[in-house]
């Protein structure tokens, strides 16, 4: 039986502060806004974007809507939008715990084009430099180069992010 060695790359410490930074970033590229419309991928994608919706509340004052993002990664052509949010003209935020080869986001954005949004942004807590889709995130909260067989584990209990590890 072959065991993963886990290393950590961020503690809950960590995740705390790079959600902070990354809530003051978004809050500064949208100060000029009405509303915003975070939508997590479904699993651990959402669980980063409550967090982040935590911290966007304390620095910016506007209208934040929520949407779950729902695709199977293995085979992700039919991605679809949960939750009663209108994208038509609003700036979206698209949110997921990891960034690999850009497949997922890539995806994720799929169902926001038909809507005509006014602008759409991307967010991953741990990006890695690999892509193999012209997708690049936003905002980031580590960017990590890693060799292709490594893989990024963000752990999660309930609402909480745990830690990130590199196996």
């Amino acid at each position: 039986m072959t065991t993963t060695q886990r290393s950590a790359i961020l503690s809950q410490s960590d995740i705390k502060r790079r959600m902070r930074r990354m809530a003051l970033e978004v809050a500064e590229r949208n100060t000029e806004e009405k509303s915003l419309v975070v939508a997590g991928v479904e699993g651990n994608g959402m669980v980063v974007a409550r967090k982040l919706i935590d911290e966007l509340a304390q620095v910016l004052n506007i209208d934040i809507q929520v949407a779950t993002i729902r695709l199977d990664k293995k085979n992700p052509v039919a991605a679809t939008i949960d939750g009663d949010v209108e994208i038509t003209g609003k700036n979206i935020l698209v949110v997921d715990d990891v960034a690999d080869t850009g497949r997922t986001l890539l995806f994720a954005l799929k169902p926001f084009l038909d809507r005509m949004p006014k602008t759409i942004q991307t967010l991953v807590l741990v990006e890695r430099s690999h892509k193999l889709f012209p997708v690049t995130s936003d905002f980031v909260g580590l960017s990590l180069s890693t060799t292709l067989q490594d893989h990024i584990q963000v752990d999660t209990e309930g609402d909480e992010i745990t830690g990130a590890f590199l196996e």
